[in-house]
């Protein structure tokens, strides 16, 4: 069994990732996964003690080509740089991790 992102590559449908979890959408999904992810987000968000809260990530535009279409490889490196842009860095090292693992991270990291 396919999955449905496959399939709808497949047929010719572009994909688009959540700027803050990363997963691929087709245009129609991701206007509803969006709101829905960035409200789970602030839940998880606010359950952390205040030094370890983030600022709300922010949703890169979509870039467009002169004659009006999407220039998805430009709209790719602008979700990326957002997503570069959420990383933390581990204390010791500097590596930087999502949110949710610098700690995890941190409690075996030798600097």
């Amino acid at each position: 069994m396919k999955r449905k992102t496959d399939q709808n590559q497949q047929k010719g449908h572009p994909l688009f990732p959540c700027y803050i979890c990363g997963r691929m959408f087709t245009v129609s999904s991701i206007y509803i996964h969006e709101p829905q992810c960035l409200k789970k987000w602030k839940v998880e968000n606010d359950k952390l003690p205040p030094n370890k809260r983030r600022p709300q990530p922010l949703k890169p535009d979509i870039k467009f080509t002169r004659d009006g279409k999407i220039d998805f490889e430009l709209t790719n490196e602008a979700n990326w740089q957002s997503h570069l842009g959420q990383l933390v860095p581990c204390r010791n090292c500097s590596r930087t991790f999502n949110p949710d693992r610098v700690e995890v991270h941190e409690r075996s990291c030798k600097g």
